[in-house]
C-alpha cells in the first residue's frame, strides 16, 4: 500500500499498520443466494407467512365461498389472492436478495491499488468484516456484513433493507397494507350480512367459530395495516429525501450530493415510471441451486 494513502479502522479510528492485509475471500457474491440464518428472523418470517395464509383462509372459506353473490365472491377472491401472492413474492425477494453487502476481506494491497486513490486520501476499514467501507455503508451485526445504504435490519423479512432490496421491501409493505384494508372491508360487510340473517346462513362454520375467526382477522388486519402503512410512508420519505433511517437517526450531515425526489425514486425502482415498478417479479432469475457450505452468516449456494 502506498505510503501516501491512509487506511483507518472505522470503529477505532486508528491507522492500521503498514503491510496489514486480509486474505480476500475466493467466493464471489454474484454466484451465491443470499439467506441469513438468524433464528429470530426465520421465526418472524414464518409468522408473517402464517398470518397471510390465515387471512386468506378466513377471507376465502369463511366469507366468500358461502356468499350468495357469485360475482362478489369471484371478484373479491381473485383480487385478495392476487394481492396476497404479490405480497408474499415481495417478501421473498426482500429476504433472498443481497441488500448491498460489501465483499468480505477486500482490504488487500491489490484492491487498494485498484482504487487509484489520491495521495493523502483516507479510506476506512470495518474491523468486524475486514472490508473497505464505502460511503453511506453501515455494519449489520446480524448479517455480519457492511451494507451499502443500509436503512435498517428488519426481522420480519429476515434481512437488512439496503441499496439492492429496498424496492422489494417497499412493495411488501404496500401490498400488506392493501390486503389488510381489503380484509377489514370484507369483515365489515360480512358482519352486517350475518347480523341481517341472524348468523344462520352467512357461513359454513358455526356462529361462534365464524365470529372468533372474523375477530382474529380484524385484529390482525388492523395491526398489519397500521404497521405497514407507517413503514411504507417512512420508506418513501427516505427515498425522496435520499436519506436512510440510520442516517436520519444519527443526524448525519450529508457528505454526498443528494438526489432529487424523482431521481431517488428512479434509482430505487429502476428506470422511468411503469407497471414494472409495482411488480416483485421484475428482473427475477431462476437459477438452479446446489448446497455448498455455510458462509457469511447465512446459507451459501453455488449457482
Amino acid at each position: 500500500m502506498s505510503s501516501g494513502h491512509r487506511l483507518r479502522d472505522v470503529e477505532q479510528q486508528r491507522p492500521l499498520l503498514d503491510g496489514e492485509e486480509v486474505v480476500e475471500s475466493p467466493h464471489s457474491d454474484a454466484d451465491q443466494v443470499w439467506f441469513i440464518q438468524d433464528c429470530c428472523g426465520m421465526v418472524c418470517a414464518f409468522i408473517t407467512w402464517f398470518l397471510v395464509f390465515f387471512a386468506d383462509f378466513v377471507v376465502t372459506f369463511v366469507m366468500l365461498l358461502p356468499s350468495r353473490s357469485f360475482w362478489y365472491a369471484v371478484v373479491n377472491g381473485v383480487l385478495f389472492n392476487s394481492l396476497a401472492v404479490l405480497a408474499l413474492a415481495s417478501h421473498l425477494r426482500t429476504m433472498l436478495t443481497d441488500p448491498g453487502a460489501v465483499p468480505k476481506g477486500n482490504a488487500t494491497k491489490k484492491y487498494m491499488e485498484s482504487l487509484q486513490l489520491k495521495p493523502g486520501e483516507v479510506i476506512y476499514k470495518c474491523p468486524k468484516c475486514c472490508s473497505i467501507k464505502p460511503e453511506r455503508a453501515h455494519h449489520c451485526s446480524i448479517c455480519k456484513r457492511c451494507i451499502r445504504k443500509m436503512d435498517h435490519h428488519c426481522p420480519w423479512v429476515n434481512n437488512c433493507v439496503g441499496e439492492k432490496n429496498q424496492r422489494f421491501f417497499v412493495l411488501f409493505t404496500m401490498y400488506i397494507a392493501v390486503i389488510s384494508g381489503h380484509a377489514l372491508a370484507l369483515c365489515g360487510y360480512q358482519f352486517i350480512t350475518c347480523v341481517r340473517v341472524q348468523w344462520s346462513e352467512c357461513s359454513d362454520f358455526s356462529p361462534p367459530v365464524t365470529m372468533m375467526l372474523m375477530i382474529f382477522l380484524c385484529m390482525e388486519a388492523l395491526l398489519f395495516l397500521t404497521f405497514t402503512a407507517v413503514m411504507f410512508s417512512t420508506q418513501l420519505h427516505s427515498i425522496c429525501n435520499d436519506e436512510t433511517e440510520i442516517e436520519r437517526l444519527k443526524n448525519e450531515k450529508p457528505t454526498w450530493e443528494r438526489q432529487t425526489r424523482w431521481a431517488g425514486l428512479r434509482s430505487v425502482f429502476g428506470g422511468q415510471p411503469s407497471l414494472m415498478w409495482i411488480s416483485p417479479f421484475a428482473g427475477l432469475k431462476l437459477p438452479t441451486f446446489v448446497r455448498k457450505r455455510t458462509w457469511r452468516g447465512g446459507a451459501e449456494f453455488s449457482v
